[in-house]
């Protein structure tokens, strides 16, 4: 899928009144701008991203009436149980609230559900059960917004139930205790991005306050917060919310916890993934190393073993569980290639090439792997995917899972084929669904016409936003280390995406990494040579780019590679192409500016 890289528009005015006025670059002073970060005190907060930025839990809405309720429960001794979701986020927000209770002498288990057997979010027999085991108390994590009936069970056994939460509410609010939701009706919290891991961390801070007497914590309860905001900062890097307004802190500042952290479980699993011995964490760390081994476990069935992961004191056991999770990520990765390599040649047998989406069903396919799948499917081909794993016997509904990556909604999108579906929803962005594997090819029909009709409304067309064009011999390590005072980079927040034209192969590519699913090469341009790594592109790149042989233009996030203490610059390559196809046909919908930096 070839994309057309088009200039991100910025004002040249603003970015030199930023640069002048707050001492910093004009490199950096544009990459704010481009960002909206328009005025000396955003500036401030934006590059500082102090902890005393954090607005207080007290403004969190629903949160003093979960606390109160919270606390009545510890001072009456009732059993409690917090109950998480089995990603990455909910394991990090089920830990953080956990230890707190813990530590502020609260009777708590945790309970997560299992993804291929219960599915997400509070269900009325794991209310039941949690009931007939004595829990007085159920407070959920990153779920529980849309459990109405798990919450009318609850209240018809006399069980508390305090949701805190930050998804997607419905028409109708559950009836419980409490609610702590930054998006709740009636309120006018000012960021709604928070993950479930901010929102408990937010929790867990005002329990701290509480158990303190004040809104000073006691210096115990601040190291304990300061552990929390590690975890926080995971789920919220996992969970690939914005990564702006309070996520910047809390991401910031938790990944220097992380990096030091006291957790006899967090420090196994950076070890585990050979990141214990690197004095800064990225966020990249987290989306790429950590969070996917924490996923892999929840994928597989087996989130309760992260969250204990995250929470013993247990040096032996913390270093267990971390062996065991590290080989179920490697388990995930070996189905998942399994899966992307079928899903390829099942989609040539029942798709056109010019599709407005993917439809893809086989037995025997993992469902907790195919969301991975799918996702990866659609940023290839830049259009929505829909993977159902078919059940083996033909028993079970079929599992799926849809991703959009061009601004196709699928909540929509299945909504207008769920006469075909036994159950379907989700976000615009990703969805689920379960489906009867007689109705599949009446679904894809429909999902394919249901796409198409929204694609004629929108502008689908695969592009890459470029901040600035750089030739290579200006981005020397000094000029990428002024670039990494925006971090952290995610969602909201890209790493800065350059482009560089001319540009020759130094070296040709060569494979990278276990699988050979990487490759990487050398690039030069005027006389600098920089090597670059392109990730996940040995089957679609290393052929055309082994066999050309004229200059090339290319996009590409710039790095710092430190190994033994020596730092250099690197490049994450993102697109390229022959220098020739701009000839008549320009892939830049605006022109380059003449110099960037």
């Amino acid at each position: 899928m070839q994309r057309i890289w088009r200039f991100h528009p910025y004002d040249v005015e603003i970015a030199a009144r930023l640069a002048a006025e707050c001492g910093i670059s004009p490199v950096i002073a544009r990459l704010l701008s481009l960002r909206g970060v328009d005025s000396p005190v955003s500036v401030s907060r934006f590059l500082n991203a102090k902890l005393t930025d954090l607005r207080a839990p007290s403004e969190l809405p629903g949160l003093s009436q979960a606390v109160e309720q919270i606390w009545s429960a510890i001072a009456s001794g009732h059993e409690i149980v917090v109950h998480g979701d089995y990603d990455a986020d909910g394991m990090t927000a089920t830990a953080i609230v956990y230890l707190c209770l813990k530590r502020i002498g609260g009777a708590v288990s945790y309970f997560l559900p299992n993804r291929m057997d219960e599915g997400y979010g509070l269900h009325p027999d794991t209310v039941t059960r949690l009931a007939e085991r004595g829990k007085r108390l159920i407070i959920t994590v990153d779920c529980g917004i849309g459990s109405l009936e798990a919450a009318c069970v609850a209240r018809r056994l006399g069980v508390h139930l305090v949701v805190t939460d930050h998804h997607q509410y419905g028409d109708q609010l559950p009836d419980v205790d409490a609610i702590v939701h930054p998006a709740l009706p009636g309120t006018a919290y000012p960021f709604h991005g928070l993950c479930g891991a901010g929102v408990a961390f937010k929790l867990a801070w005002a329990l701290c306050q509480k158990a303190s007497g004040g809104s000073k914590v006691s210096e115990s309860l601040r190291d304990f917060l300061v552990q929390a905001l590690g975890l926080a900062a995971m789920g919220t890097v996992a969970d690939v919310v914005p990564l702006v307004d309070e996520n910047r802190i809390i991401v910031r500042n938790g990944l220097r916890s992380l990096a030091t952290s006291k957790l006899v479980g967090v420090r196994r699993l950076l070890e585990s993934a050979k990141l214990a011995e690197k004095r800064c964490l990225t966020s990249e760390d987290v989306a790429f190393t950590l969070a996917p081994r924490l996923n892999a476990a929840g994928r597989l069935g087996q989130a309760q073993l992260g969250v204990e992961l995250l929470t013993t004191e247990d040096a032996d056991r913390a270093g267990a569980l971390a062996d065991y999770i590290q080989q179920l990520n490697g388990n995930r990765e070996t189905i998942e290639r399994s899966i992307t390599l079928a899903a390829g040649k099942h989609a040539k047998e029942v798709h056109a090439t010019n599709d407005p989406a993917l439809v893809l069903a086989m037995p025997g396919w993992h469902p907790g792997v195919i969301g991975i799948v799918a996702g990866k499917l659609a940023e290839r081909h830049h259009k929505p995917v829909v993977m159902i794993a078919l059940d083996q016997m033909g028993e079970r509904p079929g599992i799926g899972s849809a991703r959009s990556p061009n601004g196709v909604n699928l909540h929509l999108a299945l909504q207008n084929c769920r006469q075909f579906l036994i159950s379907g929803g989700g976000h615009a962005a990703a969805a689920g669904l379960k489906i009867d594997e007689r109705q599949v090819a009446a679904f894809r029909a429909a999902f394919c016409e249901a796409v198409a009709e929204q694609s004629g409304r929108l502008d689908t067309t695969a592009a890459l936003v470029i901040d600035a064009e750089a030739p290579l011999g200006q981005l020397n390590l000094a000029a990428v280390e002024q670039m990494e005072l925006l971090a952290p980079f995610g969602n909201g927040n890209h790493r800065p995406l350059l482009c560089a034209t001319a540009v020759e192969i130094a070296e040709p590519p060569k494979a990278l990494g276990s699988g050979s699913r990487h490759l990487s090469l050398k690039l030069s341009q005027h006389g600098a040579t920089m090597r670059a790594v392109a990730f996940g592109q040995f089957e679609h790149w290393m052929e055309s780019l082994a066999q050309c042989t004229e200059p090339i233009d290319i996009a590409f996030r710039p790095v710092i590679n430190e190994f033994r203490g020596f730092k250099k610059v690197e490049m994450h390559l993102v697109d390229w192409r022959p220098q020739h196809t701009t000839v008549g046909a320009p892939h830049f919908l605006q022109p380059a500016p003449a110099t960037a930096f």
